[in-house]
C-alpha cells in the first residue's frame, strides 16, 4: 500500500473516532440536562467541520493514493514488457502475453504506449505474433520491410508500416 492512501485511511479513522467522542460527549451532556438541545446541535454542528474536513481529506488521499497504486502497475508492466524484448531481442507476443499475465490486446496496446513515450524502437508482426527490438539508428534508415522487402510508409507517429505483409516498425 503507497503512503497516500496510508495517510488517507488514518485520517478517515481519526475522523470517525473523533466524531465518536463527539458523539460521546454530547450524549451523555444532554442525557444529564448539562446541555440543551439547542446547546447539543450548535455544539455537532460546529464539531462537524473539523471532522468533516479531516475525512473529506482522508478520502481525497486514499483516492489519490489509489490512482497513483494504478499508475505504477501499469508503468511496471510496460518495464516488464520492455525488458522482455530488450533482452531477448524478438519473442512471440503470446508468449509475452502468458508471461506478463495479460491478454494480447493488452500487449498491443503497452507496445503503443511505450512507442508514444519513445522509450520503444522496434518493429512488429502482429499476423506473425512476433515483436522485434531494434536498434533506433537502423530503423530510422530503413526503406523496405526486413520481412518481405516490400516498401514500407509512414502510418503514424513514430510508425511506419508494410502495406505487404502488415508489419509495423516503430520509430524512437
Amino acid at each position: 500500500m503507497n503512503q497516500g492512501r496510508l495517510i488517507g485511511i488514518i485520517l478517515i479513522v481519526v475522523a470517525f473516532g473523533i466524531a465518536a467522542i463527539v458523539g460521546s460527549f454530547i450524549a451523555a451532556q444532554t442525557s444529564t440536562n448539562e446541555l440543551g438541545l439547542g446547546g447539543a446541535t450548535i455544539l455537532a454542528g460546529i464539531a462537524f467541520i473539523p471532522i468533516s474536513m479531516l475525512a473529506g481529506f482522508g478520502i481525497f488521499l486514499y483516492v489519490k493514493g489509489k490512482l497513483e497504486a494504478e499508475q505504477q502497475s501499469v508503468m511496471r508492466k510496460q518495464r516488464e514488457l520492455l525488458d522482455i524484448v530488450r533482452t531477448q531481442g524478438q519473442v512471440e507476443i503470446r508468449n509475452v502475453a502468458l508471461e506478463m499475465n495479460v491478454d494480447l490486446d493488452t500487449v498491443k496496446q503497452m507496445v503503443h504506449q511505450l512507442v508514444g513515450l519513445q522509450v520503444f524502437s522496434g518493429y512488429v508482426n502482429w499476423d506473425d505474433g512476433i515483436l522485434y527490438s531494434s536498434e533506433a539508428s537502423k530503423l530510422r534508415d530503413l526503406k523496405q520491410c526486413e520481412k518481405c522487402g516490400a516498401p514500407i510508409q509512414l502510418v503514424g507517429k513514430g510508425v511506419v508500416a508494410c502495406k505487404a505483409c502488415g508489419t509495423e516498425y516503430f520509430l524512437p
